[in-house]
């Protein structure tokens, strides 16, 4: 496991001190956290835990039932695909295959380059859009829109390589 830096410990202490003594306040402060530094480290609940005078497990239970809330860093762009019944129905497996080809993104991981995360997910509640992809909170409905969905991971990745290589 990699340790934190200090500016990372730096903004959970910050969020701890903002919720504590609050109600509720681990799932607040969880979702700070990963609003902060894009994801949970095991850090921040041992901070969370300590400071809400929880059990580390229950912390730990928290980020994962809820599957908002992931313990590994995403990449810059996340994209989401519901495989919920609508969507599947529609051929959201093939949009999948699809991305993970243009990405190289294993399904639930990150692209080696650090550029995309592709999560399956279900339900998202927009089924009268199905086939449903989120792009950095962006919601797709791809029978529609999934030329300018490419088209959108297309500019992203041209970007990512005009900031890496020299002009």
């Amino acid at each position: 496991m990699k340790k934190l830096n200090q500016a990372s410990i730096a903004t959970i202490e910050s969020i701890v001190a903002k919720h504590k003594g609050k109600m509720g306040p681990v799932k607040l402060m969880l979702h700070d956290v990963q609003d902060q530094l894009g994801y949970i480290p095991f850090e921040a609940m041992e901070m969370i835990a300590k400071a809400t005078g929880e059990p580390i497990s229950k912390v730990y239970g928290v980020v994962t039932f809820y599957s908002q809330f992931t313990t590994e860093p995403k990449g810059k762009h996340v994209i989401s695909v519901c495989l919920g019944t609508a969507c599947y129905v529609n051929g959201s497996q093939t949009i999948l295959d699809l991305l993970v080809s243009m990405t190289g993104a294993p399904v639930n991981g990150t692209s080696p380059n650090g550029l995309f995360s592709i999560d399956a997910t279900r339900c998202v509640g927009a089924c009268g859009l199905a086939p449903v992809v989120s792009v950095d909170g962006t919601v797709f409905g791809c029978k529609k829109q999934l030329d300018e969905l490419k088209l959108l991971v297309l500019e992203y990745m041209k970007e990512e390589s005009n900031e890496v290589s020299p002009n």
